[in-house]
């Protein structure tokens, strides 16, 4: 934590609506939306009790960085990251909110996670080992654990604001929100992963998978919430990288190891309330995910 830092695991501004997602606070204002970024975290779909120092602050960082990297390519819905100017009504707020709060567009949003994955890692290689196949998408015999695929494939997923999302097939994400919709989404992400797997390489970063999310806006999709970052993407070090067994990474995947050993222990069944975790997991934590918003945006 550095000095001076605030830790904010939850929000309270008065008379303005919120729902509380499973790291972000979301709020009305007026005709547009406050994603304010806390220190939660969640694994397994569960929000764990111990805050990640600074974390709210790196995602939002990270994230305007990448809306803003793309900008040329889709639109988006951000339209400032909130630091020291407060927008009229939320000047009392400004310690909850400085440096971890994105004023957007309000969306509808499209009730689908586009997930891209280029390398056979997580619940696609489960559904591989099983079937041969990760959302449908049939891919070749003989794939090691995080081998790097072919080519990037696009596996949607549902939402869950609670509980656990799903893996479904290309067909019934379009069933879901349409043909055309999917169609034009599944283009986008599959783009945009390209354009940051490509450009984080050179960075010494290997973007393992990731999942985008999209809100419709009149007649545009937006790219919304928040962008590759620590949480929504699976970051590993580039010189350090061999398919055929787990790989270090920059990202939640540390915690997820950490629980996986409770787990594997007895004493965790990946159901609420989720276990403290101890303060060196913190700490490495919170390093792994600086080092990724250093390598990647300085």
């Amino acid at each position: 934590m550095e000095a001076g830092e605030t830790i904010v695991t939850q929000t309270a501004l008065s008379g303005y609506p919120c729902r509380r997602g499973k790291v972000r606070d979301v709020y009305e204002f007026g005709d547009e939306l406050l994603l304010v970024a806390t220190d939660r975290i969640s694994a397994y779909d569960v929000v764990l009790p111990t805050p990640i120092p600074g974390k709210g602050a790196m995602l939002t960082g990270i994230s305007k960085f990448w809306f803003e990297k793309f900008a040329d390519a889709v639109p988006h819905h951000l339209i400032e990251v909130l630091d020291e100017r407060m927008p009229t009504g939320l000047e009392p707020y400004a310690g909850q909110l400085r440096g971890r709060t994105m004023r957007c567009r309000k969306c509808a949003v499209v009730p689908i996670e586009c997930v891209v994955r280029g390398y056979l890692t997580g619940s696609g290689w489960k559904e591989y080992q099983a079937s041969g196949r990760v959302c449908g998408v049939e891919l070749p015999a003989g794939l090691e654990r995080c081998a790097k695929l072919p080519e990037p494939i696009f596996t949607p997923a549902t939402k869950a604001d609670q509980g656990h999302d799903e893996n479904i097939t290309f067909q019934q994400a379009c069933d879901v929100a349409g043909s055309d919709v999917m169609e034009l989404l599944r283009r986008r992400s599959l783009q945009l992963y390209n354009q940051a797997a490509e450009y984080a390489l050179t960075r010494g970063i290997i973007i393992a998978d990731t999942k985008f999310e999209w809100g419709r806006c009149g007649d545009e999709y937006l790219l919304i919430d928040e962008v590759l970052t620590p949480d929504s993407s699976r970051f590993w070090p580039a010189d350090d990288y061999a398919p055929g067994r787990d790989q270090d990474s920059f990202d939640k995947q540390y915690v997820r190891n950490y629980l996986a050993e409770l787990c594997m222990a007895g004493r965790w069944d990946k159901n609420p309330p989720g276990p403290e975790l101890p303060e060196e997991i913190v700490r490495n934590t919170a390093a792994k995910y600086r080092e990724a918003v250093e390598r990647l945006t300085s």
